[in-house]
């Protein structure tokens, strides 16, 4: 047989086994959806639960009782997979279901009837939803369609957190790994820590792009051609409608969704780059970015509820493959479990230092000086791991 006639029937048996499951995508906006008909049916507090225990409790276990798959869809049907637009119609919907989530917890927050364990709850659902949502914006807003990267915009209103469209594509994609990039975590670094440096970081570095941009064009910083402020403003339309829908009170719920919401992307910046570094070159430069600079997972339950972010190395060296194509990279450091798992982990620092450090050491052939270290905590890494005789 032929190659050709090979490459033809390879193209004509492939299919994606997985093509209805990335459908678990959508179930994060779905299930407070079904904690508001229960909380109307009992009364009970409980049902705002069920979203936060999917999240942080059942992922976890899917992903720790389920084997690892890393399996590559074949790259000669590759155009053809990103091509089918079905794929991009389950990342659409999730928008609309943000939506119809967002109006349910504003009604159940002004109702009166709600417990404070209840007001808890409903706002890690919603704050959950809005948080996973910021993938759902970034998948989208890597493509070059216009309609795409406007959906993502719109996504990533109700976390007030818009100028990560801008900030993500032109900032942490050029500066990943490096100490220079406000999302890439460092070695020693807390998520406690990492938190208030990156939130604040990234607006800054959004801004200073945005208006770097405007200015080379020739055109004001403060004008309607501004990316950062259309988005802003987004938030600004959406917050409003919902106050005036629902009450004023709903502000205070909205703010608060809000935080957990880019809380939960932000954890999610920590994990993926946490202590990996690009070296500079002689000519003062860093290195390319590639595979070995983002860490990976192909934990199956939590590739299909990201979207496959997990496939980072991937996604950094072609940010503009759809999910449903990236591939697992064996040269890529790899995670000891999925996101969701990591997520718990990172919430607790002394935990997750025992985890990730010494894989972080491991990476580097325990040269802590390759690593992208906390300065603040940079003496006293070299004091307990040492300095190999060639660094020193």
């Amino acid at each position: 047989m032929s190659a050709p006639t090979l490459v033809a029937l390879e193209r004509a048996v492939w299919r994606d086994s997985r093509r209805y499951l990335w459908l678990a995508g959508l179930i994060p906006p779905v299930l407070p959806v079904v904690g508001y008909g229960l909380w109307r049916e009992t009364g009970s507090d409980v049902p705002w639960w069920i979203t936060p225990f999917f999240v942080l409790a059942l992922l976890p276990l899917l992903d720790a009782t389920t084997p690892e798959d890393p399996t590559s869809p074949p790259e000669n049907v590759a155009d053809r997979l990103q091509a089918d637009r079905y794929y991009r119609w389950v990342t659409f919907l999730y928008l609309p279901l943000t939506g119809v989530v967002l109006a349910l917890g504003c009604h159940a927050w002004g109702s009166g009837d709600l417990g404070v364990l209840g007001r808890i709850g409903l706002i890690l659902s919603v704050g959950a939803v809005t948080g996973i949502g910021i993938n759902a914006a970034h998948e989208l807003g890597h493509k070059r369609e216009r309609l795409e990267r406007w959906l993502s915009k719109v996504m990533l209103a109700p976390t007030a957190y818009g100028h990560f469209y801008v900030e993500h594509t032109r900032g942490h994609h050029v500066r990943v790994a490096t100490p220079e990039d406000p999302a890439s975590s460092r070695l020693g670094e807390s998520f406690w820590r990492f938190w208030p440096r990156t939130v604040a970081g990234s607006a800054r570095s959004a801004w200073r792009l945005e208006a770097h941009r405007l200015r080379l064009r020739g055109h004001r910083v403060w004008s309607a051609r501004n990316e950062v402020l259309h988005s802003w403003a987004l938030t600004v339309v959406l917050f409003a409608g919902l106050a005036v829908a629902f009450g004023p009170w709903v502000l205070l719920f909205l703010a608060a969704q809000a935080v957990v919401g880019l809380s939960f992307l932000e954890v999610v910046n920590y994990i993926e780059h946490y202590g990996l570094a690009r070296q500079a070159t002689a000519a003062g430069r860093y290195e390319k970015v590639d595979a070995r600079h983002s860490w990976n997972s192909d934990a199956v339950v939590s590739n299909l509820a990201l979207f496959q972010l997990q496939r980072h190395s991937d996604h950094h060296a072609y940010p503009t493959r759809r999910y449903q194509a990236l591939r697992s990279f064996a040269r890529a450091p790899q995670l000891p479990s999925g996101y969701s798992t990591m997520i718990v982990l990172a919430l607790v620092p002394p935990v997750w230092r025992r985890v990730m450090d010494p894989r972080v050491l491991a990476h580097y052939g325990g040269d802590v000086t390759l690593a992208n270290v906390d300065p603040r905590r940079r003496a006293e890494l070299l004091a307990r791991h040492g300095q190999p005789a060639a660094a020193a």
